[in-house]
């Protein structure tokens, strides 16, 4: 799986520092704080959000589910506050919000 940075620069900066790690120039611990200062962070979003994602996508809830690869309920309860994105349904959904649904299409 490749891993999504904040931006390019950094991405070529966590190349060279794992390089070092494997050379065994740079222990395991600040590896893995430098691995967690380079990911792309997730918020969690609010029901309102999701509903205008989807809507901003011009899709229904069946659609947008269909994307995300989860029930159409599950859609709703999250638009309703009933539940909270989590997971890989959670990253999809930043995607979505910085990319658009054709992201994932």
């Amino acid at each position: 799986m490749t891993k999504k940075y904040r931006s390019k620069a950094l991405g070529a900066l966590h190349e060279a520092m794992e390089d070092l790690h494997r050379a065994g120039l740079l222990d395991t611990k600040t590896m893995r704080e430098f691995d967690a200062s380079c990911l792309t962070p997730v918020v969690k979003l609010s029901p309102k959000q999701i509903a205008e994602m989807r809507k901003r996508a011009g899709v229904s809830q069946a659609v947008f589910a269909s994307y995300l690869n989860v029930t159409t309920g599950l859609v709703s309860k999250w638009e309703r506050g009933e539940k909270q994105p989590q997971g890989p349904s959670l990253k999809l959904l930043a995607l979505v919000q910085k990319k658009g649904l054709e992201a994932i299409a």
